[in-house]
């Protein structure tokens, strides 16, 4: 199963998922949300999945939303805030919010291998994840203040179980970027590994020989036990409905591209 924006592999019960749109920095556009979602589902689905990995091709996991598409988005607000109030079927999270929200979901254990930027929509996959290994050289931001938005992809279920609230709330506020020792400090990460991918795959093997009952049972039990639930993710989609495309949102994104301060109403 690939599609042009992942490639997934499987062996020994393990399925590898890679973002694989190197020239971007595996940036998110609609396709790959969408694939995202599929795939999340897919694998949901598979008999015999013992653990998945996620990982990005190239230089970094994941450099957030892709430009492009932010831009894109100017020309569609009244049918985008629609979308992002509206679930998708059969689900609490809506469909920029379960891209991130699907891995979590998953029965089995789910392992992010990051290095290089890891910034806004690919932070909240990576949180999506149950275990995060990171290298030396990973770069972390909860970068939407950037763009004058909310963070809105799941993170109210994802990230609330790994650190306090009153440092979510700093990194909200600064956007400002992580290495990879404040980033463990702060529990963003599980641990540095120079190598992550080989390190997510010999934990994905270790998985893979444990009872999968016991090892789906593990996961079912931390994420019920630790808070982070499906509660707030309304309460993103109606907080970021009510602020994409308004004019100091507008005004953050053409500061931000043009290098400059921005001028708020």
């Amino acid at each position: 199963m690939s599609t042009d924006r992942l490639t997934v592999t499987r062996a020994g019960g393990i399925a590898e998922v890679a973002l694989n749109r190197p020239d971007k920095l595996n940036a998110m556009d609609e396709a790959m949300f969408d694939a995202l979602s599929a795939t999340g589902r897919e694998l949901a689905r598979e008999a015999g999945l013992r653990a998945v990995i996620l990982h990005g091709q190239g230089r970094g996991f994941c450099a957030g939303l892709d430009t492009g598409l932010l831009m894109s988005f100017a020309g569609r607000i009244g049918a985008l805030r629609d979308e992002i109030v509206t679930p998708l079927p059969g689900e609490a999270a809506n469909r920029f919010q379960h891209p991130c929200t699907v891995w979590a979901d998953l029965a089995v254990p789910v392992i992010a291998a990051l290095h290089g930027p890891v910034f806004g929509a690919g932070l909240q996959l990576a949180l999506g994840a149950d275990i995060r290994f990171a290298a030396p050289d990973v770069q972390l931001s909860i970068m939407e203040a950037k763009w004058g938005l909310v963070p809105d992809m799941g993170i109210t279920r994802l990230l609330p179980g790994l650190m306090r609230a009153d440092q979510a709330l700093e990194l909200m506020l600064t956007a400002r970027v992580l290495g990879a020792g404040e980033a463990a400090e702060l529990g963003l990460v599980t641990r540095l590994a120079d190598d992550p991918l080989d390190a997510a795959r010999t934990l994905a093997r270790v998985i893979a020989g444990r009872n999968p009952a016991a090892a789906c049972g593990m996961k079912s039990l931390v994420r019920a036990a630790w808070p982070g639930d499906e509660a707030h993710l309304a309460l993103e989609a109606r907080l970021q409905a009510a602020i994409i495309g308004s004019p100091d949102q507008i005004e953050a994104v053409t500061a931000t591209l043009q290098n400059r301060a921005p001028r708020f109403g």
